[in-house]
């Protein structure tokens, strides 16, 4: 599956949460996303307006590696 080349920060951020992510706090341009789910993890991602596919993909490894899944799992799951 290839990753979405235009997604923002912000739709990022919205789209974690349907994994348990929620913005615990933000400081410049950066938001920091905070699950429970499977003991507590946090995530820092950019909030720009299209974030380059190499940070998207170490976002989406952090998390499935969190969640004890493979990477490209969490991306059908997420994005298809």
């Amino acid at each position: 599956m290839r990753l979405p080349r235009d997604l923002s920060g912000d739709q990022l951020a919205k789209v974690l949460s349907r994994l348990g992510y929620e913005p615990t706090r933000q400081t410049g341009s950066h938001l920091r996303l905070t699950t429970q789910r499977g003991g507590q993890h946090h995530v820092t991602i950019p909030r720009h307006r299209s974030l380059s596919v190499g940070t998207l993909a170490g976002v989406l490894k952090e998390v499935a590696a969190h969640l004890g899944r493979p990477r490209r799992e969490i991306e059908r799951e997420l994005f298809g």
